[in-house]
């Protein structure tokens, strides 16, 4: 069970997750987040100390350091545990304080992000001793590692954890940290990608577990934005294929990081709301019956480049040359198509733009344009749903359309639009491809 940081926000909230984490019978492994706004407020100091703007780390610090000493008095009632949480929060400010007197360095920045973690699976631990529930502190830094390409290692993650576990063959609850993790020099470092879901998916596939619960502030993975829609719904049921999709192409309830470790092992995962714990939310696994088209996502800072050389015609071997630049610089591509004499990628990652224009420039012309977005169109077997690709581009007949990918997945359709006609796209696809 993942709970992330509006769920753990609060006193109050902490309390909801303690009823929740006490309410089955499986043996459990809870993962927690942060307290909202304290990622933030880290990286924050970390910013300041990279500037060399030490006065403003320090402001910083004692601002988050007032916010902690607010918490833990609503969240504990009694004097030994309260003494208990305000030593806890005391030992990691002071770390946080020596750090104004030293050499900053990324090693330090990392554990510096990682003290969100540490900081509210501790006060949530002593919550539980004071209510006398019975739990084990498993520190994430014990078992969860990356390599040097900062990939976890499922297979050591597996073998660690197990050996924890089974020195406790009658726990029910353990308590662990997401996002962080030591790295191939033995130095503490976090997931990045993915945070704490990706942490509770490890973990799920590590120990093969009934089902990895990730509970968030919503009911779910929404059929649409209901920030953009007026109309919205969960989505009762996903393949991890759709979710994969969906997650990549901007649905911001799951990281797609987070997808491939319950899917390897054929672990379900449950998204759940923590402020309506009776919702059905969403359920992912293997395979589902239901076709057609299911959600639609969209994928904001896209930018598209179009290559465009005769010397394409009929040549063998064009393709690899254009995909061993970005190759060269790391860069993903999101979306291809191709014609006779020309081919348009897009990319999200910016880092190496200008070099890849430039070696590009050797094979013929480049275009490039902008602030684009991929709006993705997900269901199962979507592309060969009857009449699903027609009511698709018949809700975007107003709508100028940059690029169209479809057939390279059967559960994908993505469309690239200029990025002021993301919003207009979703609202008109939204009306013309469900039923209300």
């Amino acid at each position: 069970m993942k709970f992330g940081g509006t769920s753990v926000g609060r006193p109050e909230r902490m309390h909801q997750v303690k009823d929740l984490i006490t309410r089955g019978d499986e043996p459990t492994i809870v993962v927690l987040s942060a307290l909202s706004g304290t990622t933030n407020a880290l990286v924050g100091i970390g910013d300041a100390l990279a500037s060399g703007d030490k006065a403003l780390a320090k402001e910083r610090i004692d601002t988050l350091y007032s916010h902690y000493l607010g918490f833990y008095p609503a969240l504990l009632g009694k004097a030994p545990t309260r003494a208990k949480a305000e030593a806890i929060i005391k030992e990691h400010f002071e770390f946080l304080n020596i750090l104004l007197k030293i050499s900053f360095n990324e090693a330090i920045n990392r554990d510096i992000l990682a003290q969100g973690e540490l900081l509210s699976t501790k006060l949530f631990y002593t919550l539980l001793e004071e209510l006398e529930i019975p739990a084990v502190f498993l520190p994430a830094l014990d078992f969860m590692s990356i390599d040097e390409n900062s990939e976890p290692e499922l297979g050591k993650i597996s073998e660690k954890l197990t050996a924890i576990l089974s020195q406790y063959p009658d726990g029910r609850l353990f308590i662990t940290q997401g996002y962080i993790c030591k790295n191939h020099k033995n130095e503490v470092d976090n997931l990045k990608r993915g945070g704490s879901d990706y942490t509770a998916s490890l973990i799920a596939a590590a120990i093969k577990a009934s089902v990895c619960e990730i509970w968030t502030d919503i009911d779910g993975m929404h059929n649409n934005d209901p920030r953009i829609v007026d109309k919205t719904r969960p989505i009762a049921e996903l393949s991890f294929d759709e979710a994969a999709e969906l997650a990549y192409f901007g649905a911001k309830i799951l990281h797609p990081a987070s997808i491939w470790p319950a899917q390897l092992y054929n672990v379900p995962v449950r998204l759940l709301n923590t402020m309506e714990p009776s919702a059905h939310g969403t359920l992912i696994k293997e395979s589902v019956e239901t076709k057609g088209v299911k959600a639609i996502a969209a994928k904001d800072g896209i930018t598209a480049i179009k290559i465009k050389s005769s010397r394409m015609l009929l040549a063998y071997g064009f393709l690899r040359r254009i995909f061993e630049v970005f190759e060269k610089y790391k860069t993903p591509i999101d979306m291809i198509t191709t014609s006779e004499v020309a081919v348009s990628v897009t990319i999200d990652d910016l880092s190496h733009l200008e070099q890849i224009i430039s070696e590009l420039q050797a094979f013929g012309t480049v275009e490039v344009d902008r602030n684009q977005a991929i709006i993705c169109v997900v269901g199962n077997m979507v592309s060969e749903t009857k009449g699903a690709i027609k009511s698709v581009m018949d809700s975007l007949v107003d709508i100028p359309v940059r690029m169209v990918s479809y057939g390279g997945s059967r559960h994908n359709v993505s469309i690239l639009v200029d990025a002021q006609y993301k919003n207009p796209a979703l609202k008109s696809l939204n009306e013309g491809v469900f039923s209300w």
